[in-house]
Order: structure tokens, then C-alpha cells, then sequence
């Protein structure tokens, strides 16, 4: 049967991030999958739930979680409640998160000791994701959902100079109509740790199984991001999935019990793409 476990893990400048644990009950030290959610997402956005199950129902277990400082709170998780925490985000911090997660799920104490780590990550948390992989040495592999090549491209280069003068930028949320303030200290971080967050740079240096995964139609984190993250690892497997978007043809809110076409295809090439390199239930 499957099962869900909610958790609590103390994260980045003590704030509480948010976790749940999908699993089936006959698999409970199952090879454990970690996802990290992108720019402005959260870990119940619309068909996460759907894809945790899918893979717990392939012998996984999944894990996804809160960024501490998304804008959510462990009493909102659905909402962005908490916009002075999403103002000080910086990709360092999420880098921090993610690690503390990785120990969460590595020390064995509120859930079976995970000695497979699989790192999955949707857009910016793609880009995170590729960073852990690069410089942690627990993750045994590595999948990317529409990731970014750089967490720099994603503005207009032009902006960072009213940017920093300002102090702060607005980053409008169609879905919720709220403008999402975002300090240039996350611009100051790329500057100050530019060689750590260098995502092509740190694509060469992955060493475990990865695959790629974007689609054609993605007018948020464009193709051409794939086949950069590919180049500098031709290790990688790369999926591309023609017309579908960002979030592979899901929504939010999202009110079907069935994956769409687009993302069943990735997650159905994940599961087989995991098994293919020696990473499945024992």
C-alpha cells in the first residue's frame, strides 16, 4: 500500500522547511528519490503528488520538500504567505537546504536509512540539483526536469544594474497575481560564489547516472538549456519530449488522478532509466 509520512527538517538560518515521505509499505528501505521544486513552486504544486506515487508504486520511495525560504510556511504550505523570507533566498542557501535534507534522509532517525539517493529536480531545482550531485558524493544519480544551464539567464542581463540599485526586484506570479520580491543578494551570491554556482561548469564535473529531461515547447526554460547541460556532460542521457512545456503538460491546481501523456513519458523513462543503472528496490 502506499503510504505518506509527514516531516518536519530543520533548514536554512532555523526556519522549518516542510517534507513529505511517499513510499510503499512492502518497499520501506526502497532507494530514495529527492525532489527539489523550481522559482516560485512548492512541493504540493499540482501533479508532485502524482509523480511521487508513480514512483512508489515502481519501487522508490520519494521525498519532496519545502525550500526554507520559498515563501510557503509549514502552517501554509499552498500558500506564499511569507514574502520577506522569499525575498532573502539566495541558490546558496537552497544548496544548504538541500544538504540538510540529504543528512535527513542519510541519518536514519525519523525514517529508514536511505543508502541510494536519487536527486530529482523541476527547473531552478534542477539547476540545484546539479550542483549537489557535482559536489556530494551520497547521490548515486541524478534526473532533471526542464532544468536551468545557468541560474543567471533567467533576467534580462540589462536589469541586474537597476537591480542592485533598487535593492530588490518584483517577479510577478500570474497564478496568484502576487509580485514576488527578490533581493539583490541573490544576485550578490552568484558573484560571491561564482565558481560553486556555475551550473554548466559544475554539469562536467557529474559523475553519476543523469538524465536529461526537457520538452520543445518550453517557453520559461528553453530547449537549448538541455543541450548545454548535454555538451558539457555527454555522459548524460537526454530526453527530449516533443511539444511538451515546462511542467510537462501539468497544471496547478490539478484535478485529474492520472499523469499527462507528456510527464507519464518521463517518469516511465526515469523508472526504467533508474533500474538500467543498478538502481532499484533490493
Amino acid at each position: 500500500m502506499i503510504r505518506n509520512e509527514t516531516h518536519t527538517i530543520p533548514g536554512s538560518k532555523g526556519r522549518l522547511m516542510l517534507a513529505d515521505l511517499t513510499y510503499n509499505d512492502a518497499d520501506p528501505n526502497a532507494p530514495l528519490i529527492i525532489f527539489s521544486h523550481g522559482f516560485k513552486g512548492f512541493k504540493d504544486w499540482g501533479t508532485h503528488h502524482l509523480v511521487a506515487n508513480y514512483f512508489a508504486e515502481h519501487g522508490y520511495r520519494v521525498l519532496k520538500f519545502n525550500f526554507s525560504h520559498n515563501g510557503t510556511t509549514p502552517d501554509t504550505p499552498f500558500e506564499f504567505s511569507d514574502l520577506i523570507a522569499f525575498s532573502e533566498n539566495t541558490f546558496s542557501i537552497e544548496l544548504d537546504d538541500l544538504k540538510y535534507v540529504i543528512d535527513f534522509a542519510a541519518g536514519g532517525a525519523a525514517m529508514p536509512v536511505a543508502e541510494k539517493v536519487i536527486l530529482l529536480g523541476h527547473s531552478m531545482g534542477g539547476g540545484i540539483s546539479i550542483v549537489k550531485a557535482a559536489e556530494d558524493p551520497r547521490v548515486s544519480a541524478l534526473i532533471t526536469m526542464a532544468s536551468v544551464a545557468s541560474f543567471r539567464n533567467l533576467w534580462p542581463k540589462q536589469l541586474e544594474a537597476q537591480w542592485k540599485i533598487m535593492g530588490m526586484f518584483y517577479f510577478p506570479n500570474a497564478r496568484t497575481g502576487q509580485q514576488m520580491p527578490v533581493k539583490a543578494t541573490l544576485l550578490d551570491d552568484i558573484d560571491k560564489h561564482s565558481a560553486r554556482l556555475n551550473v554548466l561548469a559544475q554539469a562536467a564535473n557529474v559523475t553519476q547516472p543523469w538524465l536529461i529531461a526537457h520538452g520543445t515547447a518550453d517557453t520559461t526554460v528553453a530547449v537549448s538549456h538541455a543541450h548545454d547541460l548535454k555538451s558539457m556532460q555527454p555522459n548524460a542521457e537526454l530526453l527530449i519530449i516533443p511539444n511538451a512545456d515546462h511542467t510537462f503538460d501539468a497544471s496547478h491546481p490539478y484535478f485529474k488522478d492520472s499523469l499527462p501523456a507528456a510527464l507519464h513519458q518521463l517518469c516511465k523513462r526515469a523508472v526504467t532509466f533508474l533500474i538500467e543503472n543498478g538502481l532499484k528496490e533490493s
